[in-house]
């Protein structure tokens, strides 16, 4: 894992995103997905970009079922934000990195 972004799992998903005290922007991925590993150092930069104001993090779905499952991801890459434990929004596919700075700033 990337020294800025956090390991979320179903265990720790809930103490680390949804009780976080700042916004917290989840990607949800798998190491067989493609769009995942072209979405991966655009999600790396932006946990750089904005540290201190937003925590990120990825959640595997090959090895986490219930929290996908229970939010409605179907298709991966998915990018969530979540703020005071709500979403607040979601980009989906390998977006370019200005849909997920747009995506940010509805947190900030």
């Amino acid at each position: 894992m990337p020294e800025h972004t956090v390991k979320f799992t179903d265990d720790n998903f809930e103490e680390k995103v949804l009780k976080a005290d700042k916004p917290v922007l989840v990607d949800f991925w798998a190491t067989w997905c493609g769009p995942c590993k072209m979405v991966a150092p655009t999600i790396e930069a932006l946990a750089e970009e904005y540290q201190g104001k937003i925590k990120v993090g990825k959640l595997s779905t090959e090895e986490n079922q219930k929290v996908p499952a229970d939010l409605g991801v179907q298709a991966i890459p998915t990018v969530i934000l979540f703020k005071d434990g709500k979403e607040v929004d979601r980009v989906m596919g390998a977006a370019p990195k200005e849909a997920f700075v747009e995506l940010i700033k509805k947190g900030l």
